[in-house]
């Protein structure tokens, strides 16, 4: 297993993470928390690798009143300028992206390739913003009214919340921060407190190019803390954006506490992805795609292929290839390039993983393949499991819900329509696949009446989304888009504008008013 102190001591220094680590920044490593210490342990190795303080509501009430001050003077900073700033965090990441990769990894769990996929992530976004910040484009429109003007045009909103989950520590943040600076908002993040320290890197490389670039105190924020913080973020006025990732429950409570204020959110939740695997797939393809989809990341992905309906003519063979691949898994220390499966975050999602099992089993389904928590010499943490596969019906309790581990189901369909209403009929509506060399099979799971998820694919797996495309999903999953396409329109405000060059005031629909 890794040793901290020889592999990961470089990486805490890069980016100046001690023993115990203040836990809020604005954005120009202005230290102001003094709460409480969170631990952030290594699921790789059961490790402590640091503490970091948590805010107090006094050091929230602080944090938001410099962001509400920052916010006058950045909305002020012509878009390309503010697109300058965020290139040049671009280039940062570039030179940092193996470091913060690497912590991710260990902090997080997740591979190293996928570690260093998230950084990418984060540089992929910056380059998208750098375009954006030339393309906030409104639109003009013919008045019915003579020597009149009409148009639109785009304006920052204020503070935007940003709470992010411990799956994507850092990604996540940076397709709604990006967006959100480019567009002239100030920001406030409160991360994962399983996940801290992935955090506190971000805002140090973000630090070193704000102070290049002069940005103004309180540009863009980090505020540490458990739920309570993120309740304060939900609840404050002030804040009119809160963009939230995380479960369909957390979503849900967000949620109500924002549209309690009519405030503005967007939702980025649950999952419950599923692959429909048709008699004129190509099966090879689809394995491929089913089990990085299953498997990636632990099965910790809100993308993650939960659900494999296969049809009838190919359900076993297809089934006895998954059985052989899943023996060739390679379970253990993600930062080893060999392993294809590391840990869970802690040991509370093992007991989740338990539990679903039980469930499956208590409902009438089997497992396929060896199951169950891993110990013994590598596996000192606690947080390691099997991925599994389990024969199931689509309307069990448990299938329905989703479990964030390496859980994979599989069902039979008979019939198209059957295989895209078991698709549908469960609560969650993010990411959804077809494997198929059929145009019309095609065609059909793409239409109107085909999948109901914001994600839609054929021939590659539910998991992977490029920036490029706007990220959500819908019913459970929440509504909310981030990242690529028009998502930007969801941090800034619409505001229609009408000019009279005339010298008459004709009023709109025909109407006409005397005076005297």
């Amino acid at each position: 297993m890794m040793d901290l102190k020889k592999d990961m001591q470089e990486v805490l220094d890069q980016f100046a993470i001690r023993a115990k680590n203040n836990g809020g920044s604005d954005g120009i490593a202005q230290q102001l928390t003094k709460g409480a210490q969170i631990a952030s342990n290594s699921p790789v190795d059961g490790q402590l690798i640091a503490e970091v303080a948590t805010a107090a509501p006094t050091d929230y009430e602080a944090i938001v009143l410099r962001a509400e001050e920052a916010f006058l003077a950045w909305r002020k900073w012509p878009a390309p300028k503010r697109g300058e700033v965020i290139r040049q965090y671009g280039q940062a990441l570039r030179d940092n992206k193996e470091m913060l990769g690497k912590l991710v990894s260990y902090e997080m769990g997740k591979s190293l390739q996928e570690g260093a996929g998230e950084v990418q992530e984060m540089i992929d976004i910056c380059d998208f913003a750098v375009g954006l910040s030339r393309q906030l484009h409104g639109l003009t429109m013919h008045s019915e009214r003579p020597d009149h003007r009409m148009y639109e045009q785009w304006h920052p909103l204020g503070i935007v919340g940003i709470i992010t989950a411990f799956n994507f520590p850092v990604a996540v943040w940076s397709w709604n921060a990006m967006i959100a600076l480019v567009a002239g908002n100030v920001t406030i993040w409160k991360p994962s407190e399983k996940t801290p320290l992935a955090a506190q890197a971000c805002m140090h490389i973000l630090s070193g190019v704000f102070k290049a670039n002069q940005v103004p105190a309180g540009v863009c924020n980090l505020v540490q803390g458990t739920t309570e913080i993120g309740k304060l973020i939900a609840a404050d006025p002030r804040i009119v954006l809160v963009s939230a990732t995380g479960s369909t429950r957390m979503g849900m409570a967000v949620g109500q506490a924002v549209a309690g204020r009519l405030g503005k959110c967007l939702l980025e939740l649950g999952g419950n992805n599923a692959i429909i695997v048709t008699e004129n797939a190509d099966l090879k393809l689809a394995l491929t795609g089913a089990v990085f989809g299953a498997v990636g990341t632990a099965g910790q992905r809100c993308t993650t292929t939960r659900r494999l309906i296969i049809h009838e003519s190919v359900y076993d063979q297809f089934v006895a290839e998954l059985i052989k691949a899943y023996g060739q898994l390679q379970i253990g220390n993600p930062l080893d390039p060999q392993v294809h499966v590391g840990p869970l975050i802690d040991e509370a999602a093992v007991v989740q993983y338990e539990a679903a099992l039980v469930a499956v089993q208590k409902e009438g389904g089997s497992i396929l393949t060896p199951a169950g928590k891993l110990e013994g010499e590598g596996f000192e943490s606690g947080c390691y499991v099997r991925p599994c596969i389990a024969a199931v019906q689509n309307d069990y309790m448990i299938v329905q819900q989703e479990t964030f581990a390496p859980i994979l189901y599989v069902m039979k369909y008979t019939t198209l329509e059957e295989a895209i209403q078991m698709q549908n009929g469960v609560p969650q509506g993010l990411s959804s696949a077809i494997m198929t060399g059929n145009l019309k099979e095609a065609e059909k799971f793409l239409s109107a009446s085909g999948s109901d998820c914001g994600i839609a694919n054929v021939n590659i797996g539910t998991s992977g989304a490029e920036i490029g495309g706007a990220f959500g999903g819908e019913k459970h999953t929440g509504g909310g888009r981030e990242s690529g396409s028009d998502a930007w329109k969801a941090y800034m405000r619409r505001q229609t504008s009408t000019i009279n060059y005339g010298d008459d005031l004709p009023l709109a629909q025909g109407i006409d008013f005397h005076l005297g």
